[in-house]
């Protein structure tokens, strides 16, 4: 049975989009991403963890993010780890591991500013919907 590389991050840039173009006009964004969660320190004390992240996404993706994307806004991006090494020109060896992204969502403008709509068609939120003839009397419990 094959392995499962999945990822699933919300989270805020931290920078503005860096995107290279190539020929036939391909694209190639990388975004780095904040995401953060509260945890108690040794007093009990709330505190923030923040991690980063390295994402990198092609094509329609790059050119929408390059498009519509800038520091703070906030972002739901799917994708699957990849971790690349490579030999500089001093002979160091480097790695490194970023998100390759096959699915991103805009959720909305940073600061309590209204969104600005930007969402490209096909890549909205799916919203959840009820059953249509749902009464207390189907439920199980």
């Amino acid at each position: 049975m094959p392995g499962l590389n999945k990822v699933m991050l919300i989270g805020r840039l931290g920078r503005d989009p860096e995107t290279r173009w190539f020929e036939a006009g391909k694209a190639v964004c990388t975004l780095s991403i904040a995401t953060s969660e509260m945890l108690r320190n040794g007093d009990g004390a709330p505190q923030e963890r923040t991690e980063w992240h390295k994402v990198v996404l092609w094509r329609d993706l790059a050119r929408i993010a390059d498009d519509h994307l800038k520091k703070g806004d906030r972002v739901y991006i799917e994708g699957r780890l990849r971790t690349r090494s490579w030999q500089d020109t001093e002979g160091v060896q480097h790695r490194s591991t970023e998100v390759v992204a096959d699915r991103m969502e805009m959720l909305g403008s940073p600061r309590g500013q209204a969104d600005s709509g930007n969402t490209p068609p096909g890549e909205a939120p799916e919203s959840p919907s009820a059953p249509a003839s749902m009464d207390g009397a189907s439920l199980p419990f």
